[in-house]
């Protein structure tokens, strides 16, 4: 994580993931509500409250944006570069892909 304004960072490293997804008003984009489980060794910011993160992909499941949020909104960390590789892998899985797909199509 890399706290706006300062030079240290730190990378977490996210063992598992809790998913709710939903098609955002318009129709044009999935938002990806993601909680993590977090490695021991690799905890939070202590300033966190509710950390959590959102990913926004397209309906055919390109990942458009990653942000890490607190309470459910924006926060003032982001992510590294390896926690976002760590998230493209998990949202580009097989399985997640398939949510996404039977979320897009029509009813």
């Amino acid at each position: 994580m890399i706290k706006y304004g300062l030079d240290r960072v730190t990378e977490l490293k996210f063992n598992t993931y809790d998913v709710s997804m939903e098609k955002r008003d318009g129709g044009q984009w999935i938002d990806i509500m993601l909680r993590f489980e977090l490695d021991e060794g690799t905890p939070a910011p202590d300033d966190l409250i509710d950390f959590s993160g959102l990913v926004i992909t397209t309906l055919g499941g390109a990942i458009a944006q990653i942000v890490p949020q607190d309470e459910d909104t924006d926060c003032e960390y982001q992510f590294t570069t390896f926690e976002k590789e760590q998230i493209r892998a998990f949202i580009e899985s097989p399985e997640i892909q398939l949510q996404i797909a039977n979320l897009s199509s029509p009813m």
